[in-house]
């Protein structure tokens, strides 16, 4: 029995590396999240949703469509959230999402339960999260990324 925990925090560890490994791979290190525009998080938001608008630099292809080299927006959740959404939204193409927290790395397409538009919604522990809006596209885009803590309601 303690053998299995134990391979489960070695596993676990070992993912948590591998992801942190290819972050810095395709991010480089920290100064860059210095670089880039930051949200501080709590449970009260002062706009619901919170509504940042952008445009796609330089992109590069990934396994989450083409994305900036850089972060596009960080969020950094400073107390656990029980629930937190975040969406982008693209007039160009299929936008994807990809971010990077500590939980691990998540890439979000677009599908037809979000109305097309990729998101990634639930449970947020603390922490700094990469946010990159991606497209499947290779051309310049604009985009506006939706963070709210209010479900959705159901159609």
């Amino acid at each position: 029995m303690n053998t299995i925990n134990v391979l489960k925090v070695i596993s676990t560890t070992l993912v948590t590396s591998v992801v942190l490994t290819e972050a810095i791979a395709l991010f480089g290190a920290q100064p860059i999240l210095a670089q880039t525009p930051m949200i501080h998080m709590s449970r009260n938001l002062s706009s619901d949703p919170l509504v940042v608008n952008g445009t796609s630099d330089k992109t590069v292809p990934s396994n989450c469509g083409n994305i900036t080299a850089t972060p596009n927006q960080v969020i950094r959740v400073t107390e656990a959230l029980p629930y937190l959404r975040v969406t982008a939204k693209s007039p160009v193409g299929k936008t994807t999402l990809l971010i990077y927290g500590p939980g691990g790395r998540f890439c979000v397409m677009a599908d037809s339960l979000s109305d097309s538009y990729p998101e990634l919604s639930g449970y947020w522990i603390p922490g700094d999260y990469s946010v990159n809006v991606g497209n499947l596209s290779h051309k310049e885009y604009s985009y506006t990324i939706e963070i709210s803590q209010q479900k959705k309601p159901k159609k």
